[in-house]
């Protein structure tokens, strides 16, 4: 498998359990319809686990156009690959949302909220504040790109970090994901956005285009800034 496959796959399959978590939550009828946002935190942390495993060892599972960056500018993935990981990533992600429409089928027609189906596909703030919703992005991505760098330097028993890197997800999205969402990953929000404005999916409304840059300029800016920290202090 080449790597730009596995970035596909792994970022496929975590869009499939991470916004399938979303679905089953909040769309009607789901048997775990209301399930709450710890069922949410928990899955996406699962579905990171899992992601990682499955291509970490093919193409380091970035999964994250931040990674894939903060990477390339030290040096550990050649410049050339850069579009290609990027690519992957955004076409996994969109996939993954595809897959979980298809799979939720009946629950969009029984579903009259909008932004709840709108939701499965992409983060929205809870309260819209331009300011506040871009530097939440910032603060959480530059933690995990911190936290990933500290997991890096440290060593762990074979198999057991991307364990610790699903944990780090969870911890992340009950400390700091209330604000926005913790989309902290541009593949994340924009491929199922852009699933979410193509899709025929009944009573959608709108994809909020307004505010899907702060999702991608967010984690961006806080993967860059994270590594910097990084190399600063330690």
């Amino acid at each position: 498998m080449s790597v730009y496959l596995a970035e596909f796959f792994g970022t496929f399959l975590l869009i499939l359990l991470g916004d399938g978590v979303v679905a089953g939550v909040v769309l009607r009828k789901s048997k775990s319809e209301n399930a709450g946002w710890l069922t949410i935190v928990i899955g996406w942390g699962v579905a990171v686990t899992l992601a990682i495993y499955a291509v970490g060892n093919i193409s380091g599972a970035h999964l994250h156009p931040a990674g894939t960056l903060d990477l390339a500018f030290n040096g550990s993935l050649a410049s050339d690959q850069i579009a290609g990981y990027i690519i992957a990533q955004m076409a996994g992600a969109f996939v993954g949302a595809i897959l979980v429409w298809l799979h939720y089928l009946p629950h969009w027609k029984e579903t009259t909220d909008a932004d709840a189906k709108r939701a499965v596909f992409c983060t929205a703030p809870a309260i819209r504040n331009v300011f506040s919703n871009l530097i939440s992005e910032i603060i959480a991505t530059a933690v995990l790109v911190l936290a990933l760098l500290f997991l890096g330097a440290n060593e762990f028993t074979q198999g057991l970090k991307p364990i610790v890197v699903g944990l780090l997800i969870v911890v992340i999205g009950l400390g700091l994901g209330g604000t926005t969402g913790f989309a902290i990953n541009p593949a994340r929000d924009l491929g199922p956005r852009i699933a979410h404005f193509l899709l025929p999916i009944p009573g959608k409304g709108n994809s909020d285009w307004s505010y899907a840059w702060i999702p991608v300029v967010g984690p961006l800016l806080g993967g860059l800034l994270g590594a910097w920290v990084y190399d600063l202090v330690f």
